[in-house]
């Protein structure tokens, strides 16, 4: 039971009587006992996030040896938790996804209309002309499940983390924030590829 609680902090980095608690809730079950882990994570960072958060640190990436530079800028509620090591670890995480993934966005919600619209749009056409006609509510499946894969593309909550793709940026936020107990928010980025031209986000 030790070695399982001790591996279930290593992987989560809750306390150790959370992790024994979830791991008795389900039955020893290693898996389990990290999905437990996560929705009671995901229950505090809900609590937490209308605190207010004026601290944090701007962090800068250079990648492929001056290829590609990143800036990106964390808040959090103290200063305290910004010399943290697990908040400065999510910090580094955060501008080496941006750097490797491109995301567009920070979350769903900063998508313009317009282009939401115009990928709908897109869709929609796609599906309706495909050789063998569907009914409209098949449709309407395929078109939500591919805009999902949209904005995994374009947002960077919604990506997969490159170090271990089997976990969201949503998820990985969660956890610092269940980690450090404070409000963490991914403010925003801006990211630079040599010679490449500054585009339009709609």
């Amino acid at each position: 039971m030790k070695d399982a609680i001790k591996q279930l902090r290593e992987k989560t980095g809750a306390g150790m009587m959370d992790c024994k608690a979830a791991l008795k809730e389900a039955s020893g079950d290693a898996q389990k006992a990290v999905d437990i882990l996560r929705k009671k994570g995901l229950a505090a960072a809900q609590k937490k996030s209308s605190r207010v958060t004026k601290q944090g640190v701007v962090q800068s990436y250079i990648h492929m040896g001056g290829k590609i530079g990143v800036l990106v800028e964390i808040n959090c509620e103290t200063d305290f938790v910004a010399k943290n090591d697990e908040f400065i670890s999510f910090v580094k995480d955060i501008a080496m996804q941006v750097a490797a993934a491109n995301p567009l966005f920070v979350k769903k919600e900063e998508i313009p209309e317009t282009l939401i619209s115009k990928e709908k749009d897109i869709l929609k056409s796609q599906a309706s002309g495909s050789e063998k006609k569907k009914p409209a509510n098949v449709i309407e499946k395929i078109i939500a499940g591919k805009l999902e894969k949209f904005y995994e593309e374009i947002c960077l909550l919604e990506q997969p983390f490159i170090r271990d793709p089997k976990i969201k940026i949503r998820e990985l936020l969660t956890s610092v924030v269940a980690k450090t107990g404070e409000n963490v928010v991914i403010r925003r980025f801006t990211r630079y590829q040599l010679g490449e031209e500054e585009t339009a986000k709609v």
